[in-house]
């Protein structure tokens, strides 16, 4: 039984980091934000605007956890648990698809070009941005849905999911910074739009694999 806990909570956690990164490496305004900030300011004026996306992903994901929480038992029945499994997959395929189409250049600003500010500054700004869109909340609810993420009545473990969600974001942040700071001048709008579009493709492969795969459970759990 220790054994199994182990392995459900690594599970849990490995889900979580997933979902962070899911959540947070589509190119919106805040990855914009991000990338500007990481050429005119430096990388860690660039991560700190990260981390102030992750602080706002955080707080709509426990809005998310807890009210799915509440419609759980709904979901015990194998029936209903397959159609929130596959409603999640649809979500994640247009997701994707609007990933892949969306062009975020269309919403970049100049906050490159005004002083620097502080990292405090930057990371509330960002923050904020993020916090502004409610729609992420959409983006979770379709990732809780397919990775059977909610667990009630396990807040230990539950804790462990929610930070490894931000863990998974500070991940995405570190690496876009770390890389964009490497490249420098030579990340250019092209360069956004080919992170974009290949990020919308793994998701809609990824749902596509996992629409499948919870058609094809299903019909061997019936048969």
């Amino acid at each position: 039984m220790p054994l199994q806990l182990h392995i459900d909570l690594l599970e849990l956690i490995l889900k979580g980091m997933l979902i962070g990164i899911i959540a947070s490496a589509p190119m919106g305004p805040v990855g914009i934000l991000c990338i500007q900030r990481t050429l005119k300011k430096g990388r860690w004026f660039g991560f700190i605007t990260g981390v102030g996306a992750s602080v706002s992903d955080f707080i709509y994901a426990l809005f998310t956890g807890f009210g799915m929480s509440f419609v759980m038992d709904l979901i015990t029945n194998p029936t209903n648990k397959f159609w929130l499994q596959i409603s999640g997959s649809v979500m994640l395929m247009v997701f994707g698809v609007y990933c892949w189409r969306s062009n975020p250049m269309k919403s970049m600003g100049r906050d490159g070009q005004k002083k620097r500010g502080s990292l405090t500054h930057n990371g509330i700004t960002a923050f904020l941005v993020t916090f502004s869109n409610p729609l992420i909340i959409f983006l979770f609810m379709a990732t809780f849905a397919q990775f059977a993420f909610v667990i009630p009545n396990h807040p230990v473990e539950m804790a462990a999911g929610y930070l490894s969600i931000v863990a998974g974001a500070l991940l995405w942040w570190y690496g876009l910074t770390w890389v964009v700071s490497k490249i420098g001048t030579r990340f250019n709008e092209m360069g956004i739009l080919i992170i974009n579009k290949v990020i919308g493709s793994l998701v809609i492969i990824f749902s596509i694999v996992v629409l499948i795969g919870t058609v094809f459970n299903l019909y061997t759990f019936q048969y």
